[in-house]
Formats: C-alpha cells, structure tokens, sequence
C-alpha cells in the first residue's frame, strides 16, 4: 500500500511539471533585465528644419532599431531592399553557394526536419523538477567542436589565423 501511494505521489509529480520548450528565458536574479533595454540610434540636426518629411504616424523613424539591416551591414550586404537582384560582386559567390542545386521550399523542409528532430529528442525532456535550459541538452550531438577542428587542422600542418577561445 504505502509502495502504491509512493509510486502515485512520484508519477503526480512527475505529471506536474510541464514542457515549457528548449530554451526557458526566465530571470533567476534580482537584477536588472538587460533585455528590457533597447539602445537608440543618436539623435541628429537635420541640415534644414524647413525640408524634413511629414511625420507618419505609427512608422519608424531614423532613430529606431532595425537589427536585420544591422545583421545585414555586419555581414557584409546592403541594407537597401531585400528582394533587390544579386550584384554582379557576389555572383561567385552564389554560384559557389548554389553548385548543388537550390531546393525552393529550404525552409519549410528544414522546419519540419527540426520539428521531428525536436519530437524525438523530448520524449524524456518533459519530466523536469527543476527549471533547467534543454536546448544544449537537445542539440549536444549536433553540436560544433571548434577547439577540436583547429587542433586537428594544426595537427595535419594548416595554418589557422585564429584559436577558439576558451569556454
């Protein structure tokens, strides 16, 4: 009797706890959310009050974020329009990138093979008493070994210009 009623408590609690998904952003600190913040763009004199453009309300305006076109401009591209054609500059580049063909639903079929990747890996992830990251957890096995890709590259004799740092 007491080996059921220990066995029902367990699985109760067990069922309690709840998949919250891979990566849970919760606070654990007192402190300050540095999410909350958000930097602006320096505010600037235009050269002539007199030609400024009408306001539009409930558009952006040249101080706001945009962290796409930012990306954009670290990665090297032109913010400018996105559906604009490739520029002569990078047609090597994307004939490389493309030498093995281009399936035109990359995305979708992507999103369902991380879909079922994810199923798979969740079976056990659920069962949790403490509130705990699962997306190391998850993608361990997928996971990218820089140190041990440049000691193997050093080892066979190549130069690498840089060291991953130290985790």
């Amino acid at each position: 009797m007491r080996r059921t009623l220990a066995l029902i408590l367990t699985f109760a609690s067990l069922a309690a706890c709840s998949n919250q998904g891979l990566v849970q952003l919760q606070s654990t600190s007192r402190g300050p959310d540095e999410f909350v913040v958000e930097p602006k763009a320096e505010l600037q004199t235009p050269p002539s009050f007199d030609q400024l453009p009408p306001p539009t309300p409930g558009q952006g305006n040249r101080t706001d974020v945009d962290p796409i076109a930012d990306m954009t401009v670290a990665l090297g591209g032109r913010p400018q329009d996105a559906n604009a054609p490739i520029p002569a500059t990078d047609g090597a580049l994307v004939t490389a990138a493309s030498r093995f063909g281009v399936p035109s639903d990359i995305r979708g079929s992507l999103a369902a093979e991380d879909a079922e990747f994810r199923r798979k890996q969740s079976r056990f992830t659920q069962y949790r008493l403490f509130p705990d990251n699962l997306y190391d957890n998850v993608y361990r096995s997928q996971k990218l070994d820089a140190r041990g890709t440049a000691d193997a590259w050093r080892r066979a004799g190549a130069g690498t210009p840089s060291y991953p740092p130290a985790e």
